[in-house]
């Protein structure tokens, strides 16, 4: 028959267009039908034009691609559109059991074992064939009886999901499937030669091309499997040019829990968060070219990040990707950021006193922040900003270094600021109780620099460049030691800034004389051994005279100001 050679050029357009179509991605379970379905319509046009038994049994043996191979193709084919991971030797037993149905058909072509015998006959309009099924003919019925099986519970199971995928590829696979079973057990009953299963096969390849465009849009891991990688945090949604939904990651669900019940190629359902921030997102980017928004949720604040995505090569855009992450840390210390610097900005005409004070408002604000994150230096920042007034007053009181008093004001207002770093460590290694580990232990001394950074940032529209370098300078190198072994860099002697040296006095004495939850208090006795060992190896030589002249108002301090902290003397 002259219509199945059309039906076989028309497979074949089908193939060549879809070539074209240039996809950076591409469905194999997909493609890999689109090339079956030639062959297998190719036997059924060359059974219509042979003339011997053995011929036609060969056309047979392609025929039957169908009903194994390819169905096996669909089912994975579905597996994969219903997102559920297959493992490798699964594929490996269904495609072995297909190919081995094949080779079973093939291995009887010359026996009485599937067909005991094959009449020609001339129609007219092509040759017919009639069969008569042998014993292993049941075989293939079984083979065909658990595929469509498998086939149709899982199209029930997608029907009773209802997942983020589309509906529309649903019904297609459904009316495939559906017609398919349906034309193929007719036709054997009623012993029917020309099959319209070609027709179905064709209409399907067109079809399922049509919807290829759009449906190839539902697969998010196709969009950002990159961007996954390195941000699995993120939460990423898609929506086409019509403002339909297309599919979305799972961690998308904490920030738009509604989503999860969106139905796919529908808009977003109305009164709901996600329809309010993404098709308000999508309108503010056409307007004026905004990128991104921030909502709140109940616990915490969210940036979603809008971006035009293209699955093809020719960059069409064909709708917009989303990015949803978590930014209630980062907005905390951006808004006290930011309302220090509004609040610097509005007073600068103001005295120097009450910018200095506002300064430390913000100064103190943004210590305690970090401090309330760390379950092990509670009171820390307040204890030391007071004894390093007193360390600063005996240094000026003694002589020491020449200390000057604007420099022992801007030691005293930057001390607070040391720790700042320590925002960016994580809790677990921040409140740790025990010993950290090596790995542990490099991560925390990266909070050195980074409260050197944040200083600068804090600090950046502050007039006083005097107080600004000293403020980076005793944050970021407090840590270091006279002999060389700290960190971050291991400078030496009076390579250190002196008031990263002074700092490092007030930071280990009450280190050592105040309650962690991971040492009791040391006695001041103890503690004042402790220090005075250290003098020329981890402190400055010549902070020793400082720290003995000081001893006894440090002692005080403590006994008066946080008696819950220390060792009862």
């Amino acid at each position: 028959m002259y219509i199945y050679g059309i039906l076989l050029t028309i497979s074949i357009f089908v193939l060549l267009f879809m070539a074209q179509k240039n996809y950076e991605n591409i469905d194999i379970n997909y493609w890999t039908i689109v090339v079956l379905i030639p062959l297998v319509i190719l036997g059924y046009w060359l059974k219509t034009r042979v003339t011997t038994a053995e011929a036609a049994l060969v056309c047979f043996s392609y025929i039957y691609l169908d009903s194994t191979v390819m169905l096996t193709v669909m089912i994975f084919s579905i597996l994969r559109f219903l997102r559920v991971e297959v493992y490798r030797w699964v594929k490996i037993i269904a495609y072995g059991a297909a190919f081995g149905h094949m080779a079973m058909i093939w291995g009887c072509l010359h026996n009485d074992l599937y067909y005991t015998s094959i009449t020609l006959i001339d129609t007219g309009y092509g040759i017919a064939t009639k069969m008569t099924s042998g014993p292993l003919k049941i075989v293939h019925w079984v083979y065909l009886s658990i595929v469509l099986l498998i086939i149709v519970a899982l199209m029930t199971y997608a029907i009773i999901k209802r997942g983020t995928y589309s509906r529309i590829t649903l019904m297609l696979y459904t009316i495939v499937t559906v017609s398919g079973l349906v034309i193929y057990v007719v036709e054997n009953m009623a012993g029917i030669d020309f099959s319209l299963l070609p027709f179905l096969y064709v209409f399907s390849d067109i079809v399922i091309a049509v919807n290829y465009d759009h449906a190839h849009t539902h697969d998010i891991a196709c969009l950002i499997s990159e961007q996954q990688k390195y941000h699995s945090a993120k939460g990423y949604v898609a929506i086409d040019l019509d403002g339909k939904f297309l599919s979305c990651n799972r961690r998308v669900y904490e920030y738009l829990p509604e989503l999860e019940a969106q139905i796919v190629d529908s808009k977003l359902k109305k009164k709901t968060k996600a329809e309010d921030v993404l098709y308000s997102l999508i309108d503010a980017y056409k307007k004026d070219g905004t990128t991104y928004i921030d909502f709140e949720l109940e616990n915490g604040s969210c940036r979603c990040e809008i971006a035009e995505f293209s699955i093809r090569k020719d960059g069409k855009i064909q709708g917009y990707l989303f990015d949803i992450r978590d930014v209630s840390e980062e907005k905390k210390v951006l808004n006290v950021m930011q309302d220090y610097n509004k609040t610097l900005n509005s007073e600068v005409q103001k005295k120097t006193e009450n910018i200095k004070a506002i300064q430390q408002r913000v100064v103190l604000a943004l210590a305690n922040m970090v401090e309330n994150r760390d379950a092990n230096t509670g009171g820390h920042v307040k204890r030391t900003s007071e004894i390093i007034k007193i360390i600063v007053e005996e240094m000026k009181k003694q002589g020491v270094y020449d200390l000057d008093d604007q420099m022992a004001e801007d030691i005293v207002r930057a001390a607070p600021m040391h720790d700042l770093g320590k925002i960016t460590v994580e809790n677990h290694i921040l409140n740790k109780p025990g010993r950290l580990t090596p790995e542990e232990y490099d991560i925390m001394k990266l909070h050195a620099v980074k409260s050197g950074e944040l200083v600068q940032i804090v600090l950046h529209d502050v007039e006083e460049k005097h107080f600004v370098d000293v403020s980076y300078r005793l944050a970021k190198y407090h840590h270091e030691r006279w002999d060389g072994k700290g960190y971050p860099e291991g400078l030496v002697g009076t390579m250190i800034p002196l008031e990263a040296r002074i700092m490092a006095v007030a930071d280990v004495y009450d280190a050592l004389v105040t309650k962690r939850c991971y040492k009791d208090p040391f006695s001041f006795e103890k503690a004042a051994e402790v220090m005075i060992d250290a003098m020329g190896s981890q402190f400055d030589p010549n902070m020793l005279s400082v720290f003995l002249g000081c001893q006894k108002d440090l002692e005080k301090y403590y006994l008066e100001n946080e008696p819950n902290q220390i060792l009862q003397q």
